[in-house]
């Protein structure tokens, strides 16, 4: 069954996704991409690019309760709560949470541990979600992690983000950063003298523009903290995408949108936090314009390329944050969406919600070691590639190096024997090169087909390759257009 995205998103309890294409982009009324320009930015995009695989992490006191994080405070008609306990009652639980968060079990070291044998490259942590509890010394809240009333302030290990980021720098790792810019805990968004029908900041940004002014301030001192007091960063990776500055001046109550504005002052906050971290890459959201420097698509794959550098974000399992026994897909799955991704140019965002004790669920870390044998053997097919047509056939999928080889890579269904040939359309090696499995570096006998290529899997090659979720195959030269017509 079709289902809007943004319908789509309630459902499963998450933020409205960036666009997947310029089109769909436009008919929510995102501005189209605008190319970076910037030298500096462009280098790290580029950077990022070669990274390909990520690692997110949505976590915080509501770990306790293994809810969704934050939209359970969110009066809208899609979220559920427990029956028989009001809404009041409920958000004063809620925003109770950090009274009892004791964490003691969080040792980021194992964390990075554990995404560095997955075979990722960088992290994005949530240093704030929309509940606005701050996982990281803020001096601008209470509302925080290190507060006096939070039992683990007295934790040597209580500044979560920076021992985060510290731990995963240490294991080379990009350094993303989380922030929600709407905060439902503040009350110059979420004012207390009014009713919250919604995600959205409840009164008049015009009428009120002062108090409008201090939240804008706010926000900005608190990435101000995160871009100057936390290492080198390399993303700013701000979520809430409605808080922005269009109007929609037919907006109804509960739709997800308000007539009046939500402007953030964009152009002031990015130049602020690259002051401060130089060429760092800004990611504003499902906004589009000069500060989405890169695309996100939520829980999707784009069925093609995209003319711009994007990311899929998607959780391993069914929830963001933490949720008992959730259900998480397979290692076979994983890769095959990682290279699905990679040969469409993307990058592959993958989160795991630690529990309330601050540790990585077992079956989690389990699965991510399982994507990690199969990444220690073909990683050289999915790090430093950009794609080359024709990006898919089938269950074959292609990426190209920067020296020029061809990466064709066979998606093997669960229980499938590795095919005895492979033919690849289009695709000719040149002359003097060879094809081999990675699994083993085997060369392989191939032979021209019409304009494509046969390549023959003996069974010794079969038996090395058995039980694999991918099979890789390197081409390391291949003829160009206008030499298969000579």
């Amino acid at each position: 069954m079709t289902m809007q995205r943004r319908d789509f998103c309630k459902l499963i309890g998450l933020t409205v996704a960036v666009a997947t294409v310029d089109a769909a982009a436009d008919a929510e009324g995102n501005d189209s991409y605008i190319h970076v320009t910037d030298s500096l930015v462009l280098r790290k995009l580029d950077q990022w690019q070669d990274w390909k695989f990520g690692f997110m992490m949505h976590w915080g006191p509501y770990s306790q309760w293994g809810v969704v994080e934050s939209w359970s405070i969110c009066s809208e008609d899609w979220i559920k709560r427990p029956a028989g306990v009001s809404y009041v009652e409920y958000k004063q639980k809620y925003q109770a949470l950090p009274t009892t968060f004791n964490p003691i079990g969080f040792d980021p070291d194992a964390w990075a541990s554990v995404a560095k044998d997955a075979g990722m490259k960088y992290v994005v942590f949530t240093t704030k979600h929309h509940d606005g509890f701050s996982m990281f010394d803020t001096k601008q809240t209470d509302y925080r992690i290190t507060a006096p009333d939070v039992p683990f302030h007295t934790n040597p290990r209580s500044n979560i983000a920076n021992e985060v980021f510290t731990a995963f720098r240490k294991q080379s790792f990009g350094i993303g950063v989380y922030f929600s810019k709407p905060d439902w805990h503040n009350p110059d968004y979420w004012a207390p003298e009014w009713a919250t029908p919604d995600r959205n900041v409840n009164y008049d940004t015009g009428k009120y523009k002062e108090r409008w002014d201090k939240f804008v301030a706010f926000v900005h001192r608190q990435v101000g903290e995160l871009t100057s007091d936390y290492g080198s960063l390399d993303i700013l990776w701000l979520d809430g995408g409605w808080v922005n500055a269009k109007t929609h001046p037919n907006a109804i109550v509960g739709s997800g949108e308000v007539p009046w504005p939500q402007d953030i002052a964009m152009a002031e906050l990015a130049a602020l936090a690259r002051k401060n971290q130089p060429g760092l890459i800004v990611v504003d959201r499902a906004v589009g314009g000069p500060y989405e420097n890169y695309r996100t698509p939520e829980q999707q794959i784009p069925d093609t390329p995209l003319p711009y550098p994007w990311e899929t974000c998607m959780t391993l399992g069914n929830s963001w944050s933490y949720a008992p026994n959730d259900h998480y897909k397979s290692a076979r799955q994983i890769v095959h969406m990682l290279v699905d991704v990679v040969a469409k140019g993307g990058n592959y965002l993958l989160n795991v919600g630690p529990d309330a004790n601050g540790e990585l669920p077992t079956a989690a870390v389990a699965r991510l070691g399982e994507i990690g044998q199969w990444m220690k053997i073909n990683d050289e097919a999915i790090y430093g590639t950009r794609p080359v047509a024709p990006y898919r056939d089938g269950k074959l999928c292609f990426t190209r190096a920067k020296n020029g080889a061809i990466y064709a890579i066979y998606l093997l269904d669960d229980g499938e024997p590795v095919p005895e040939t492979i033919r690849l359309k289009d695709i000719l090696p040149a002359a003097g090169a060879n094809i081999r499995l990675l699994a083993g570096n085997i060369e392989l006998k191939w032979q021209r087909d019409g304009a494509g290529t046969r390549i023959a899997l003996s069974g010794a090659v079969r038996n090395q390759a058995a039980n694999s979720y991918a099979v890789v195959l390197r081409i390391s030269a291949t003829l160009s257009e206008k030499d298969k017509q000579s």
